[in-house]
């Protein structure tokens, strides 16, 4: 719990600093908000003990207001199982990932499936919208907003790629070891009910 209070208080600090960084004039203030979010880089770098160069370039190198990066997931049936894919740790998760800037989240996700699992695909509904921290460990120091959506599979087929290792569909009581940074039991479960409402399910929000 300690170590969740740094942690918030860090991220805190480093988008106050990248705001004043974007809103403020005077040349003072601008070098006193790059001294802070210095400090966060200093402070998160002694806490993972991970090096000050990748501290900043994962958590300090965006420009303008800071706002959660979204990370969306595909929930695709067949046979009343679910698809998953093989990450290279061999742990499965939904296929998805971070969303492009040059993307909307539902081409972001046809991207994804398309990438990851060798499927076309065509988002349906919305399963989810969530805060991946009151989900998903670890916590990252960027704030990340997961979306979840049932998707049809229009066809195709699993083609080697260089970020899974195979795909396949699983049914709730068999699944295998999850990938829980990605997508937890519980989110599994809730794509499950997800699917079974079809056009009754209520869109959950955080």
């Amino acid at each position: 719990m300690e170590d969740m209070c740094w942690l918030d208080w860090i991220v805190e600090l480093q988008s106050l600093a990248q705001a004043g960084l974007a809103y403020s004039q005077d040349k003072y203030d601008l070098e006193r908000f790059a001294r802070i979010r210095e400090i966060t880089v200093e402070m998160l770098a002694k806490q993972t003990k991970l090096p000050m160069a990748k501290v900043y370039n994962l958590f300090a190198n965006e420009v303008g207001y800071q706002t959660p990066k979204i990370d969306t997931r595909a929930a695709i049936f067949k046979n009343d199982k679910i698809l998953l894919v093989q990450e290279d740790n061999y742990t499965w998760s939904l296929p998805g990932g971070w969303c492009e800037v040059y993307l909307s989240v539902k081409e972001n996700l046809i991207k994804e499936v398309k990438e990851e699992a060798g499927l076309d695909v065509e988002v349906k509904h919305l399963i989810a919208v969530q805060d991946r921290e009151k989900h998903n460990r670890p916590v990252y120091a960027n704030k990340v907003c997961k979306i979840f959506a049932l998707c049809e599979n229009l066809g195709g087929q699993f083609v080697a790629n260089t970020e899974t290792l195979s795909s396949r569909y699983f049914s709730l009581d068999d699944l295998p070891t999850l990938a829980t940074e990605k997508n937890t039991y519980e989110q599994i479960k809730m794509c499950f009910a997800a699917y079974q409402a079809k056009e009754k399910w209520q869109t959950l929000v955080d």
